[in-house]
C-alpha cells in the first residue's frame, strides 16, 4: 500500500499542518497559521494570564502611589503648613546689640535642631533607640510616647552639632527633620552680662536689655539694623578688671560698680560680681545673675552727706561757713550718733564734709527739717525706681513715718536704701551745674542734657564740687587721687543690718568719683560687699582704704582710653563763687 508524502510531512510536523506547503508547491504566499493543541496551548495560556496579572499589580501599585500623593498634596496641606507656621513662629530672629563704638556684644548664629513629624514615623520604639546612639542623654521611655503622639512638630533635640546632625541624616529615619534656627550668642562671654541679659530656648528675651528691648529687637531685626547701647566696650573691661582685683585682695564677697556720663545720664559701664556667662545661663547662680548695680538697694552710708550739704546750701539754711556742734555724740533715747574719727569740736559745714561727720550731717537735716529732706531727696529721683531700660530695677526702702531719728539717721545714709544707679544720677545732678539726669544703656545722640529739671543752682553745683574735690584733696578721699587728673568724690562705709541690729563687722565700703572737676564729665561709683582690711590698709576696711583706690585705677584707665586731657590746674582748689 503506498503513503501520501504529505502524510509522512505532517508526523514530522509532530501535529502540524500548514496549508500551502504541499509538494508542487500549491498555494505558496498564503497567509500562515499556527494551530497549538494540548500542552503547549495552556502553557501559552498561563503566559498571557501572568502578564496581566503583573499589569494589574503595576496599575494597583500606581493607583496607591496616586492617592498617597494626592493625600499628601492636597488633604494634608493644611497639616503641613501648621507645622510650617509653628517653626516659622518659633524661628524669631533678633537684631544685634553692638556698644556705642559698634563693638558687637550680642549676636546670632544659625545652628541646627532636630524635630519629628510624628504621622511619617513607622516605628517609634525603634526611631528612639537610633537617636539615642546619637543623643545618649535622650531618654527613651519618655521619647516614645512622643513619637508616637500623631503631630506633625515634635522637638526632639534643639541645637545640635554639626557632626549629630550628619549623623541623624546617616540615620535615615522616616519624619525625622531639621531646623536651622538662630541662636543667640554674647561673643565677650561675661563682660556686661547683668547689662545684656538673656534669653531662652526660643530665642525670646527673659532678662536684662534682651527682656526690656524684645519687641524691638526683633523689629531691628527685619529691618537689618542693630541696636546700640551706650555701654563702652573698654570701659566695661577696664571696671570689671578692677572690681575683681579689689574683690580678690579685701577677700570681698561681692562688688558692683558703674560709670556714668554726667551730661546725659549714659552708662558707659555697670559691672555685677559675680557675674555670669548669658551662653551658659544654666550653669550659674541665681545670686550670679542678681543685679547689685540696679536690683540691690543699699544703705549707702556717708556717700548720702554730699544730697545733706548741698540741700543746706540751696535752701539758703547754711553756707560754707555755717556752724555745727560735734563735740560730743547726739543722744536720743537709747540711740547714739557718733563720728568714726571724732574731732569733738565745732565745725564748719565745709569740715563736716570734709570729716564725714555723722553729728555734723545730723545737725544740719534737723534744722531743715523731715518735709524738707524727703522733698530734696524726691525731686532728685531717690525716692521712686530708677526709670532705667532693665527690668531688674530695685524699689528704694525708706520709712513710712519720717520722724526727726529718720531725718537724722539718713542724712548720713542709714535708714534709706537705693540702688547704685540712682546714687550715680542723684550726684550727677549736683555736679553737672544742678539738672537731673535720666540714667540709660541705650546710647544717645545728644552730648548734653537739655530736659533736665533744675534741683539746684549752678552756684551750689559749683560748691557742691568744690567740696568733693577737697575730700579726695585733704579728706577721707585721699586715696583716689590721681597724677594727671582732678577728681572729687565722697567715701561710703555701712554696717550691713542684721536680725539683732546692725553688724559693725559685716561693712558695705563704697567711694563714689567725679572727674575731671573743673568740668566735670565722668562719675566712677565702687561698692564692695563685707570687704576685709589688709596689713597695707592697716586693718581698715572702709571705703576711702578700699574703694577709693579702686575708683583711681578706673579713673587712670579712662582717661588713656577716652584720651581725656590732663587738668590744668591740677593739685588746686576748685574756687567756688559764695
Amino acid at each position: 500500500m503506498k503513503t501520501s508524502p504529505s502524510s509522512d510531512g505532517q508526523r514530522r510536523c509532530t501535529g502540524v499542518h500548514v496549508p500551502g506547503s504541499d509538494v508542487g508547491g500549491r498555494n505558496q504566499g498564503s497567509p500562515s497559521k499556527v494551530f497549538l493543541d494540548g500542552e503547549r496551548k495552556q502553557m501559552v495560556q498561563n503566559g498571557r494570564d501572568r502578564v496581566f496579572i503583573m499589569a494589574l499589580a503595576f496599575i494597583c501599585c500606581f493607583a496607591v502611589l496616586s492617592v498617597r500623593l494626592i493625600d499628601l498634596t492636597v488633604f494634608k496641606a493644611a497639616d503641613r503648613d501648621q507645622a510650617r507656621a509653628y517653626v516659622a513662629d518659633n524661628a524669631i530672629d533678633r537684631a544685634e546689640i553692638k556698644d556705642r563704638n559698634g563693638d558687637v556684644l550680642a549676636t546670632n548664629l544659625a545652628v541646627p535642631s532636630v524635630f519629628a513629624d510624628t504621622r511619617e514615623i513607622w516605628d517609634a520604639f525603634e526611631t528612639a533607640e537610633k537617636l539615642q546612639e546619637v543623643f545618649p542623654d535622650l531618654d527613651t521611655s519618655q521619647l516614645v510616647p512622643r513619637l508616637s503622639c500623631g503631630r506633625a512638630f515634635v522637638w526632639i533635640k534643639r541645637d545640635i552639632t554639626p557632626k549629630q546632625q550628619q549623623d541623624v541624616h546617616r540615620l535615615g529615619l522616616p519624619g525625622i527633620g531639621f531646623r536651622m534656627a538662630a541662636q543667640r550668642v554674647y561673643p565677650n562671654g561675661n563682660v556686661a552680662a547683668h547689662v545684656l541679659g538673656y534669653v531662652d530656648i526660643d530665642n525670646r528675651g527673659i532678662a536684662g536689655i534682651e527682656k526690656t528691648m524684645d519687641d524691638a529687637l526683633q523689629d531691628l531685626a527685619r529691618d537689618h539694623e542693630s541696636l546700640h547701647l551706650s555701654i563702652d566696650l573698654r570701659a566695661q573691661h577696664a571696671l570689671t578688671d578692677e572690681l575683681k582685683k579689689s574683690m580678690e585682695t579685701f577677700s570681698a564677697k561681692a562688688a558692683a560698680g558703674l560709670i556714668m556720663d554726667v551730661n546725659t545720664g549714659e552708662i558707659l559701664s555697670m559691672a555685677s560680681l559675680p557675674d555670669f556667662d548669658p551662653n551658659m545661663v544654666g550653669q550659674s547662680r541665681p545670686d550670679d545673675r542678681f543685679n547689685r548695680a540696679t536690683l540691690g538697694t543699699y544703705e549707702m552710708g556717708s556717700t548720702f552727706k554730699t544730697f545733706t550739704v548741698a540741700m543746706a546750701l540751696e535752701s539758703g539754711f547754711a553756707n560754707m561757713n555755717s556752724r555745727y556742734d560735734a563735740r560730743a555724740p547726739i543722744r536720743i533715747g537709747r540711740f547714739s550718733i557718733r563720728d568714726f574719727h571724732a574731732e569733738n569740736r565745732w565745725l564748719s559745714l565745709s569740715e563736716v564734709f570734709l570729716h564725714s561727720s555723722n553729728i555734723g550731717s545730723a545737725r544740719i537735716a534737723t534744722q531743715i527739717g523731715a518735709t524738707g529732706q524727703k522733698r530734696f531727696l524726691e525731686q532728685l529721683g531717690l525716692l521712686q525706681k530708677s526709670q532705667l531700660e532693665l527690668p531688674e530695677v530695685g524699689t528704694p526702702l525708706y520709712p513710712d513715718r519720717w520722724g526727726e531719728i529718720s531725718t537724722m539717721t539718713i542724712s548720713f545714709g542709714h535708714g534709706i536704701a537705693v540702688s547704685p544707679v540712682q546714687l550715680a544720677a542723684a550726684t550727677s545732678a549736683l555736679v553737672n551745674g544742678g539738672t537731673t539726669v535720666k540714667p540709660t544703656v541705650l546710647k544717645r545722640s545728644f552730648k548734653s542734657n537739655s530736659n533736665g529739671r533744675r534741683v539746684v543752682s549752678e552756684k551750689t553745683s559749683r560748691q557742691v564740687r568744690s567740696l568733693l574735690r577737697e575730700v579726695v584733696q585733704n579728706g577721707t578721699g585721699g586715696k583716689a587721687d590721681v597724677r594727671l587728673y582732678e577728681v572729687g568724690g565722697k567715701t561710703g562705709t555701712a554696717e550691713k543690718p542684721g536680725s539683732q541690729g546692725y553688724r559693725r563687722k559685716a561693712l558695705l565700703s563704697s567711694f563714689l568719683g567725679v572727674f575731671p572737676m573743673s568740668d566735670p564729665q565722668y562719675l566712677v561709683f565702687v561698692m564692695l560687699d563685707e570687704p576685709k582690711g589688709t596689713k597695707e590698709t592697716f586693718g581698715y576696711a572702709t571705703g576711702g582704704w578700699t574703694a577709693a583706690p579702686t575708683v583711681a585705677r578706673v579713673i587712670e584707665r579712662l582717661g588713656f582710653l577716652f584720651s581725656i586731657e590732663p587738668s590744668e590746674d591740677k593739685g588746686k582748689t576748685i574756687l567756688a563763687s559764695y
